[in-house]
């Protein structure tokens, strides 16, 4: 599975400075070129084009964007919403890359919101670069599979000093940083620049990307690494943006639910039938285990498997069959293998028979195939023959 990391604990981040390193990472500039062309057709835009040149970044080469933009207006949230829809169409977005665009314009507009009230107060809010940042950004992610695959963030350094805002200036973090980041609950860290090091267009499209923050980057074999800068320089350290392309064990991460309650007075038909309402109301699985309790007396840990969705429903029928006074609530996360279903034609016993085969696929090597158990009962009963020699015959054809 692809990874990509996106380091702004360095020196912050800004929309270009992430298209920046994008471009340097992925080396598709031209990618851009469809993207440039449809900023050009907006009603707004006179003028728009952008460069792409190597510079020195504090001893680090890094990519720099140049934009040169004259626009005639400013626009209101649905204008930029809709400009945003009409490009990502015109330069072919998935629905995926679509809906983090708005995501990410959302996220802008209800920092402004709350900040300023309705209308608008930021030239930047409804500037053209902005949306080139934004559709940049996520049209070369989109391009790369990126958006399919895993993104992390480490904690971005804010900056201090003070910035420009409409009515003069305020320390910094700007508001709308701060507003998006309290959103999302990202975590920053500090470095003392005398300078805004992390934008707000920079810091919403983090958000909307990094599905984790981590201190240390992940465990992944890296392939590629891509430095952006922007126009500010920091005294003592790089002034980059860096993006860092990996790979790593392709698997599913998920969460389950596991419940646990310890049972030492109920019966045993009890206990049966309400391992038999629990599967009925959906658990993934459910099953006993034995045990020493209080006063070294046995008892039984009836474990059920669940996930967020089902776990309340089945936490009452547990209580309620039982007694049990106190369930366990265990929130796990898990690795599981990517698992696809097809059904196909086996023959048994000189008659043909549809199956359901699940196939259990990991860096796009099959792992595992396991025919459907009811299919395999079924089978067995028809033919009056034991459900092993089924299992056998029918996993025979599967490996041929």
């Amino acid at each position: 599975m692809k990874v990509l990391v996106i380091d702004p604990k360095i020196a912050g981040i800004s929309g270009d400075m992430l298209l920046a390193a994008l471009v340097d990472l992925t080396g598709s500039s031209e990618l851009l070129v469809p993207l440039v062309d449809a900023i050009n057709d907006l009603s707004c835009c006179e003028h728009f084009s952008c460069q792409v040149r190597d510079v020195d970044a504090g001893g680090i080469s890094a990519k720099k964007l140049i934009l040169d933009i004259k626009e005639k207006n400013h626009r209101n949230h649905d204008d930029m919403r809709s400009s945003a829809d009409s490009i990502a169409k015109k330069i072919g977005l998935s629905e995926t890359a679509q809906q983090k665009t708005q995501s990410i314009i959302s996220d802008l507009f209800a920092a402004d919101a709350k900040l300023h009230g309705s209308g608008f107060h930021h030239h930047e809010m409804a500037s053209v670069d902005m949306l080139f940042d934004i559709l940049g950004s996520i049209s070369l992610l989109d391009h790369h599979g990126f958006l399919e695959g895993q993104i992390y963030g480490t904690p971005p350094v804010l900056g201090s000093g003070f910035t420009r805002i409409a009515n003069g200036e305020i320390a910094c973090p700007a508001p709308a940083t701060l507003e998006i980041l309290c959103r999302h609950q990202v975590p920053y860290s500090a470095f003392p620049a005398d300078m805004e090091l992390s934008t707000p267009t920079g810091i919403a499209i983090f958000a909307n990307l990094a599905e984790r923050i981590v201190e240390a980057y992940p465990p992944m074999t890296p392939l590629k690494v891509g430095y952006g800068t922007g126009s500010r320089s920091i005294t003592g350290r790089p002034s980059v943006l860096r993006v860092v392309e990996g790979t790593n064990f392709d698997a599913i991460q998920d969460r389950i639910i596991i419940l646990e309650t310890n049972l030492d007075d109920v019966p045993g038909e009890t206990v049966g039938y309400t391992l038999e309402r629990l599967r009925e109301a959906g658990a993934v699985d459910v099953y006993v285990t034995m045990a020493s309790g209080k006063k070294n007396r046995p008892v039984q840990i009836l474990h059920i498997i669940t996930n967020q969705l089902d776990y309340p429903g089945l936490m009452e029928i547990l209580m309620e069959e039982t007694g049990t006074l106190g369930v366990r609530i265990l929130d796990i996360p898990r690795l599981v293998a990517n698992r696809s279903r097809q059904t196909i034609k086996v023959m048994v016993g000189g008659q043909e028979f549809d199956i359901s085969v699940k196939t259990s696929t990991v860096n796009d090597n099959i792992i595992a195939k396991k025919p459907e158990y009811e299919d395999l009962k079924r089978i067995a009963r028809i033919l009056k023959i034991p459900l092993n020699t089924v299992r056998e015959e029918v996993i025979r054809q599967l490996h041929n």
